[in-house]
């Protein structure tokens, strides 16, 4: 594969009786979430000309050249960046236009055979101002457009050259009334408002303001969209097709601030509420049993699975590592969890009997919808945990689970882990079939467990006066056994991607194996010494830190009293089941993390460099 530029972040483009600039800066806010470097607007204004805004930062310094220009239009396409090549600057952002700035395009993903493209191109008079690959795409469309004769071919001829993965929206200045649009494995939603207007975005949350009622484009898909039309058909065989309306399940309440100063607060807080809506209906003790109707349509091949390998990146890799722990413990099927960029290039035996099982909150997740295409042709069941109805990899699944969490707009993933790990077991215990002597005690305990999320989330003020202790140190070590290790694995994670401090996660048993070597006064170590068969080893791992001269924080059991002789401080979790622990513990780093974040002054929602949907490779 090329080593191409890789654009990435946010598409919003309008159409209707409103001013378009208005509704798609609006749409550019709701995914600033995402991560960005620079910004830009496209329009065709109602004079007939063409107008084209970039700047680099925030939506806000896009919103002041709007003033200055006060373009007045009904059609107009945006885009929100983060880059991996290219400097974050104004000629770099989007939208990108062709060398006579009569056709706009806004773009997410790869173009894989982009410098291919470009250098025929070049021989054919086209100049180039940017270090990108999406600036290829205007140019060429221009290109057959000539040759063609017609925009519309012209177009489609253009997408069937280009390879990779990607979304774009199109403009152009003589076609005053049409936004095009179009997908190959990424994400792109048209939104059906009333008055015969239409949103185009990337992610739904750009468009809940206006209408829940949504076309998803599928790969191949091309959209003609005007003020009184939406016509689709596939540019690869150029069939028409009947746009498929459906209804999101979004709640816009939901994903606004309220009173929490950001949205990482607010979704930490939401815990409690996120286990409660993971197990609704799902969950019925007195029947004693687990209900999944995402599951129900498959359960005859469930019965055939001797294998599960889950496949997920970041966050949502460590959650399938704490699955991996509850689904060999509650169904005695065995499990490996592998890092999705990792799976699609290895080559192993996969058979039939084998189940893959992809967690990604978003659905969008480049890496892992790849591990998903890669066994599409291998005759296993695929399954699905994701928080996003109508995304990619809901598309892709045989059958899945939803979360059920609502949206997430930090880009440090939170609630999101506490969902996916709430499912995790809930599959554990519906792929049991009640086959285990913890079966019942644990279906018992997640009724009780948002009660026991709801008392972390009171320690708040407890353990913002710890962390702020620890603010000013460059490194840290989180360590655990057993379901601590993954815990700890997600802690150190959250730290590091929010406060910039130096963070590792370890397996406390291989303290004596390499990491002991760091400890010393300056080098505190997070412990996860909770309840558990392993809490004497802990407590002894603690030990010879303590010898060392290394500062500890540990996360306790109620009731352990010992552990203060150990340790500098330890904040205490109610007594839960070894198997729940994990949604208690992550809480607690994660208000941890976050007031040494907010101590530290840095933009907890927006860490630098990082982005929310990683939806290229």
């Amino acid at each position: 594969m090329d080593s191409a530029p890789k654009d990435m972040c946010g598409i919003v483009g309008y159409i209707g009786s409103k001013e378009a600039t208005d509704v798609v800066v609006e749409g550019l806010r709701a995914l600033e979430y995402r991560g960005y470097d620079s910004t830009g607007i496209a329009c065709i204004e109602d004079s007939g000309n063409a107008k084209l805004l970039k700047q680099s930062g925030r939506v806000d310094n896009l919103i002041s050249l709007i003033k200055e220009s006060a373009p007045r239009s009904h059609v107009a396409i945006g885009h929100t960046r983060w880059a991996t090549h290219g400097l974050p600057n104004s000629v770099n952002a989007h939208p990108h236009a062709n060398n006579n700035q009569d056709i706009f395009v806004v773009h997410n993903g790869i173009i894989e055979n982009y410098q291919e493209l470009k250098e025929q191109l070049i021989k054919n008079g086209y100049i180039f101002k940017s270090q990108t690959d999406s600036e290829i795409i205007p140019n060429l469309i221009d290109y057959y457009v000539r040759q063609i004769g017609s925009f519309e071919k012209g177009l489609s001829a253009a997408l069937n050259d280009l390879k990779g993965a990607f979304a774009i929206a199109v403009i152009a200045k003589n076609k005053p009334k049409t936004i095009y649009a179009a997908k190959v494995s990424s994400p792109l939603v048209i939104g059906v408002g009333k008055n015969k207007e239409y949103i185009l975005a990337s992610d739904p949350n750009a468009i809940l303001e206006h209408t829940k009622e949504v076309v998803f484009l599928e790969d191949g898909d091309l959209a003609v969209i005007g003020p009184d039309k939406l016509k689709i058909y596939n540019f690869k065989k150029s069939n028409k097709k009947k746009p498929k309306l459906e209804l999101l399940d979004y709640d816009q309440e939901k994903a606004s601030l309220g009173q929490f100063p950001n949205f990482m607060l607010k979704e930490i807080f939401e815990a409690p509420k996120t286990i409660q809506s993971a197990i609704l209906g799902r969950v019925r003790p007195d029947e004693k049993i687990i209900k999944l109707g995402g599951l129900e349509g498959v359960s005859t091949q469930l019965n055939y699975i001797d294998r599960i390998v889950i496949v997920a990146c970041g966050t949502s890799y460590y959650a399938g590592l704490v699955g991996e722990y509850i689904i060999e413990d509650i169904a005695g099927i065995p499990v490996e969890v592998q890092l999705a960029s990792e799976f699609k290039y290895r080559n192993e035996p996969f058979s039939r009997s084998t189940m893959l099982l992809a967690i990604s909150q978003s659905g969008e997740t480049a890496d892992t919808i790849a591990a998903l295409e890669k066994v599409k042709d291998f005759g296993c069941l695929r399954l699905g945990i994701i928080n996003t109805t109508g995304s990619t990899i809901a598309r892709l699944t045989d059958a899945g689970v939803y979360c059920h969490a609502g949206p997430e707009r930090a880009v440090a993933s939170t609630k999101a882990f506490i969902a996916q790990v709430t499912v995790l077991t809930l599959i554990a215990l519906y792929l049991s079939k009640g086959n285990n002597k913890n079966y019942t005690k644990l279906l018992e305990e997640l009724i009780s467990l948002p009660q026991k999320a709801q008392d972390v989330i009171d320690l708040a003020p407890e353990i913002k006066k710890i962390a702020l202790k620890y603010k000013n140190y460059r490194s840290f070590l989180f360590i655990g056994r057993g379901y601590g290790y993954p815990s700890a694995l997600e802690g150190a994670l959250k730290l590091k991607e929010i406060s910039y401090i130096h963070a590792e996660g370890y397996a406390a048993g291989e303290m004596k194996h390499g990491p002991l070597a760091l400890i010393d006064k300056d080098f505190p170590t997070f412990a996860i010494a909770t309840n558990t068969n392993d809490l004497d080893k802990i407590m002894s791992n603690i030990e010879e830190i303590r010898a060392r001269g290394g500062p500890v924080v540990a996360v306790a059991t109620k009731g352990n009293k010992a552990i203060k002789r150990l340790v500098q401080d330890v904040i205490y979790i109610p007594k839960t089941l070894s198997h729940t622990q994990p949604l208690l513990l992550a809480t607690i780093m994660q208000l941890f993390s976050y007031y040494i974040a907010e101590a530290k002054k840095v933009d907890i929602d927006h860490p630098r460099n990082l982005a929310k949907s990683v939806t290229v490779e």
